[in-house]
């Protein structure tokens, strides 16, 4: 037996398929373009993100200029008499942190304007780069939106004055400083704006090279359930 055995040629077992030559045909098909595609290039707003970051610049600057340059000395009576008294933005810790708060929002404009120029002409850091912008912004624009309602809120007081506590008005005396106040507030407030815009302009084109979900692969096996059931059920 056992030599009979060694003689006999041996078995070949061939498995065909039943499955029709257009189905897999049009299965190679399916799974071709369910490839993934590349990543989308994105929208770039890189242009628009300098000319943003030059205008934050040009707002701190002038919000510090105009502030910085509101000093004025008028009489006010004193025990019966006039007497010069100065009203400058250093006797104010409010002032003092705003003029800080947009110093250091100017040279981050200036800085981060610089850097947005140098990734247009090199676009192989620009996502990068805009993590780190949307990052730095959001600082920026906590310190300069805290400088803003800080400032204003004390310039409202002197506007107005504060009857229950016994806060006189000044502005009606020192009408120069407080001019001086509301147009380096407003352009603050306008820098701020700006900077809001930065962080969204980010985080939108961040969004936009997000590659997006494709429903190819699902189609596919869809398609491979249906044929394989249309195939069993013949």
């Amino acid at each position: 037996m056992h030599q009979l055995a060694n003689n006999l040629p041996p078995i070949q077992i061939k498995f065909t398929s039943y499955l029709p030559e257009h189905f897999m045909d049009s299965t190679d098909i399916e799974l071709k373009s369910s490839s993934t595609p590349p990543p989308p290039a994105g929208v770039d707003y890189f242009k628009i993100d300098v000319i943003l970051r030059f205008l934050l610049l040009v707002a701190s600057v002038v919000a510090i200029a105009v502030i910085v340059s509101s000093d004025q000395t008028e009489l006010v009576p004193f025990l019966g008499m006039l007497v010069p008294q100065p009203a400058k933005f250093k006797y104010s810790p409010a002032f003092v942190y705003f003029v800080a708060a947009f110093s250091v929002s100017g040279l981050y404009a200036l800085i981060s304007a610089l850097a947005s120029i140098s990734v247009i002409q090199k676009p192989e850091f620009k996502l990068k780069f805009l993590l780190h912008f949307v990052f730095w912004d959001v600082l920026i624009l906590g310190i300069t939106a805290s400088a803003t309602g800080t400032a204003g809120s004390v310039a409202y007081l002197g506007l107005k004055g504060n009857s229950h506590v016994g806060w006189i008005k000044v502005c009606n005396v020192y009408d120069k400083f407080c001019r001086h106040l509301a147009g380096s507030i407003a352009v603050a407030l306008f820098g701020s704006i700006v900077t809001a815009l930065l962080i969204w302009l980010s985080a939108y084109t961040i969004h936009s090279r997000v590659p997006k979900a494709s429903n190819s692969a699902a189609n596919s096996i869809k398609h491979f359930i249906n044929m394989g059931i249309g195939v069993l059920c013949n």
